[in-house]
């Protein structure tokens, strides 16, 4: 997912997460602390946030490849920042905040 602070990444998160049965919507919070919170028992979504993190390093640290492989539903905040560790294919969801609080949303299919 890819917005400015505040866009409604994680409100995204939440209603997705509430829309599939893994959780309810004030169960879901931002994982910028804790950079990647489950949801779903077993987990059926990972919520990741890479705001905090600098480096590919510290990115590839987190297991990613693992998660992207499980099946299930992952869903990156600030993952524009590392695109080269980002799956291909891949959906790229854009919000933009409008001054009237209203969004934007802008779905994108990466393939290449």
């Amino acid at each position: 997912m890819i917005g400015n602070l505040g866009a409604g990444k994680t409100t995204l998160v939440k209603g997705i997460a509430e829309g599939l049965g893994c959780a309810r919507e004030e169960d879901v919070s931002s994982p910028t602390f804790t950079l990647i919170h489950e949801y779903g028992e077993p987990p059926r979504i990972y919520h990741i946030d890479l705001y905090r993190l600098d480096t590919d390093r510290e990115v590839r640290s987190l297991g990613l490849d693992d998660l992207f492989a499980s099946g299930q539903l992952v869903l990156i905040e600030w993952g524009e920042r590392f695109p080269a560790l980002m799956p291909l294919p891949r959906t790229e969801i854009v919000i933009a905040a409008n001054p009237d609080e209203t969004r934007n949303i802008e779905w994108r299919i990466i393939s290449e």
